[in-house]
């Protein structure tokens, strides 16, 4: 499970090919429709730009010749070539990574290997030129013919991750990038257009780059076609043509998320207690003490103790299973797991900044409301993930939400604790064990009494997260657990704190509805707050030489 989206579209980095009619000796499909009425020649004079000229007739369609398509356009991937011969594919370093264990293999950025085996979703095992065969993550390599190799390309990022990418401190206007839409085959070009003496805070322009509908390129405008992605790039790098401007910089990547440790714990997750090392304790979590430590003294990693008696080894390994099978950018990730004697260990990835609920309480902290939209987002996010998966966090708090980098002053978080998740049954109800405690501020009414949890009761759950975050205090100040399971089974509701805008408090109600399926999906939230300051308006802005379209208009 890498992703939420289990499908992946074609690679834009591969023209588009209509099946049937002609085509010119490139390659490209000649429809009836479409005439040739252009040639565009570029040249390579760096890495990022490239020399373009073109010619025009009015306002008719035309399409451009790319220095990108393989002739008689060979499908990427293939292993024979035209002759028959086998065909060597070819991977390229996007990141360094050094290997740490036997089979894993090391290499710097840039590096070019041979593609040997990519049955692994996590580990393709590649041949390096001076370091032999090893396994290398999938995430820090790619094809040299696909669109992951190109600096601007992000990948399927949401839209609000992007705007803090391309608004990092110090970047020009024109700082842009290319992100995957969920729409199969849909990307969208994201830019920085903001003025030097910009009095507004930053202003981000979005375009959608669609493939055509005969198949045969992407455009922008559909007076401009081109056979990839990085034609079209290329072409805007030169002139604006409509755009707000010319694109200058492609924003810098994040670097990835490890899957593993290593290959070997893809599947050997059990790891000896003498393999990590506990070097500060971080605190007391639900289940036992947290520590800062490392992984054969390479990995920063996280070791959360559980306390014994908490659970037999059985039900612990069930639950690190489904831990260990959940990949989201937005979970927090299972590394391994050390249960040869007690205390339990929990191998997880470090997040440097601590719990959501203690980085909201520093008095030093100044978080924008805009940075508190996008938290709500991003929790959503993982969220919207264990939705799909039928599991149910049942202790879904701040406490339980974890904080990594700062991003153009955006906090970075993850959701943790999720382990005591349980797939659900057929009915999607999970029972709590007899005398099993919870915590009652943030339980849903039917869990608190009955003891029923389903996903609607975790999105009660984030309606009082929502509360946490945007008041930075605890819900239902002043109130017992007596008081509040009486007073909410009465049907009062927290009033609307001032620091809670009113369309944010009016999805918090919708979170608490006495009835569970009348309660909002995960995703719905996910994308009220991703779209959140776009909601009123449309997100996409069309290219100004276009004629009049649906794409409207955006600005921040």
């Amino acid at each position: 499970m890498g992703s939420c989206f289990s499908r992946p579209p074609r690679d834009p980095g591969q023209p588009l090919v209509a099946t049937g009619g002609p085509a010119t000796a490139n390659g490209h499909p000649i429809n009836a429709g479409h005439r040739m009425l252009a040639q565009m020649s570029l040249y390579k004079d760096d890495s990022f730009h490239r020399k373009i000229s073109a010619h025009a007739n009015g306002n008719t369609l035309y399409h451009v010749s790319s220095p990108h398509l393989p002739h008689g356009h060979g499908t990427m991937g293939s292993n024979t070539s035209r002759g028959g011969q086998p065909h060597q594919i070819k991977v390229i370093a996007l990141y360094p990574y050094e290997s740490r264990v036997d089979g894993d293999i090391s290499f710097a950025k840039d590096d070019v290997m041979l593609l040997l085996d990519e049955g692994n979703a996590d580990w393709w095992y590649v041949k390096h030129p001076k370091n032999g065969t090893g396994f290398a993550p999938r995430n820090f390599i790619a094809r040299t013919d696909s669109v992951e190799t190109q600096e601007w390309y992000a990948g399927h990022i949401a839209r609000s991750m992007a705007e803090k990418l391309v608004c990092a401190p110090h970047l020009p206007r024109g700082t842009f990038l290319v992100r995957r839409r969920d729409q199969d085959n849909e990307y969208a070009l994201t830019i920085n257009d903001t003025m030097d003496n910009h009095r507004r805070g930053p202003a981000v322009k979005h375009y959608k780059i669609k493939p055509f509908d005969d198949g045969c390129g992407y455009y922008i405008t559909t007076k401009q076609v081109f056979p990839t992605v990085q034609d079209l790039v290329s072409f805007y790098t030169e002139s604006s043509a409509g755009l707000c401007c010319k694109l200058t910089y492609p924003a810098p990547r994040i670097a990835p998320q490890r899957t593993d440790l290593s290959s070997d714990t893809r599947t050997n997750w059990e790891i000896p207690r003498s393999e990590v090392r506990r070097l500060e304790k971080l605190g007391n979590g639900n289940f036992g003490e947290v520590y800062f430590g490392r992984w054969r003294d390479i990995v920063d990693v996280a070791i959360k103790t559980l306390k014994p008696g908490t659970m037999s080894k059985e039900a612990f390994l069930r639950e690190a299973q489904i831990m260990k099978q959940c990949n989201h950018p937005k979970l927090v990730k299972l590394y391994a797991v050390c249960t040869r004697e007690e205390p339990l260990y929990i191998v997880t990835e470090f997040m440097r900044n601590g719990s959501l609920v203690e980085y909201l309480k520093k008095p030093d902290q100044n978080i924008s409301q805009n940075a508190l939209i996008d938290i709500s987002a991003q929790i959503a996010f993982g969220m919207m993930y264990l939705e799909g998966l039928k599991l149910v966090h049942r202790d879904l708090a701040a406490r339980n939400i974890l904080v990594g980098e700062i991003i153009s002053g955006v906090p970075d978080v993850k959701i943790a604790d999720f382990g005591l998740a349980r797939t659900l049954m057929e009915e999607n109800i999970y029972e709590a064990a007899t005398g099993a405690k919870f915590p009652i501020k943030w339980t849903a009414i039917e869990s608190a009494i009955y003891g029923n949890f389903t996903t609607k009761s975790d999105v009660w759950s984030y309606g009082i997260l929502l509360y946490e975050i945007f008041t930075r205090s605890a819900p239902y100040p002043g109130m017992s657990n007596k008081q509040v399971i009486e007073e909410v089974e009465r049907g009062y509701r927290m009033p609307r704190a001032p620091e809670i805008d009113e369309p944010v408090y009016a999805q918090m109600l919708k979170c608490w509805d006495v009835n569970p399926e009348a309660r909002p999906t995960f995703e719905y939230l996910h994308h009220f707050f991703d779209d959140y300051f776009v909601a009123a308006q449309p997100s996409y802005v069309p290219s100004s030489v276009d004629e009049p379209s649906s794409f409207g208009a955006y600005r921040r």
